[in-house]
């Protein structure tokens, strides 16, 4: 009994000490980058694990899709019309160990070079451009952002541009041009639609005239009209050949 005392005493010392201090956690969504003695050695998947108390240091870095937003910039576009772009950007790491040992703040340094994309190549474009050309330009800042974040263990998903921040007075003249535009169009389809009446009026006028008694019908069915209404006034109707009687008489 008198060695078991000393000998549990000791393998409590270890436990507290040595194993419940280098037990690590590593989360499904993340990966432990393992650290001895300031020197990378290797990479923790999920699940449960023992490194050296004291000697191994451990880092996590989440692996799942991010995203960050890249904060408004002032730009002036190809034909000289200065706008505000901001834009979001989804990356996710695909080498933990490089996204560590590449770069100070792999989140910064992604965010910095995708303003600065955002604001070379959105220059590189008009104005009438920008606003109707957005997902090929965010392909483009996709291109150059991903091609300079690989080396960091990084890919670069998706670019979504999201507002496009216009000068006031240039709103007004948009607006304005986007109101002639209705007007005209609104022009246009009366303009159709009466000529489309008049050509229906036209036909069935021939129709009428190529139709043997078909004048007096529709003169007989302008009357039943006329009589059903109250009216005041006197209409009197001649014969349909009265013109060329009055032409002959002339």
């Amino acid at each position: 009994m008198s060695f078991a005392g000393p000998f549990l005493v000791f393998l409590l010392l270890i436990l507290l000490f040595v194993i419940l201090p280098g037990l690590r956690t590593v989360r499904q969504y993340e990966r432990g980058i393992v650290f001895r003695l300031g020197k990378y050695r290797h990479t923790l998947g999920p699940g449960l694990h023992v490194i050296v108390p004291y000697i191994d240091t451990l880092s996590r870095v989440d692996v799942r899709s991010t995203p960050i937003d890249v904060p408004k910039q002032e730009v002036i576009t190809r034909d000289n019309v200065t706008v505000g772009v901001d834009a979001i950007v989804y990356f996710r790491v695909l080498d933990p160990a490089k996204a560590l040992l590449e770069t100070t703040n792999y989140i910064y340094a992604t965010t910095n070079f995708a303003q600065a994309a955002l604001r070379d190549i959105t220059g590189n474009f008009e104005l009438d451009e920008l606003l109707s050309k957005r997902d090929e330009i965010s392909a483009k800042i996709k291109e150059i952002v991903d091609k300079e974040t690989d080396k960091w263990g990084i890919d670069i998903e998706n670019v979504k541009l999201q507002n496009i921040e216009l000068p006031g007075d240039m709103k007004r003249a948009m607006a304005k041009q986007a109101e002639a535009e209705r007007e005209r169009r609104a022009a246009i389809i009366v303009a159709d639609g009466e000529k489309a009446s008049a050509q229906a009026v036209s036909e069935a006028a021939n129709l009428l005239a190529k139709t043997p008694g078909g004048i007096q019908i529709r003169t007989l069915q302008t009357l039943e009209k006329i009589s059903s209404e109250p009216s005041q006034k006197t209409v009197i109707f001649l014969p349909s050949d009265a013109e060329k009687v009055l032409k002959k008489l002339v």
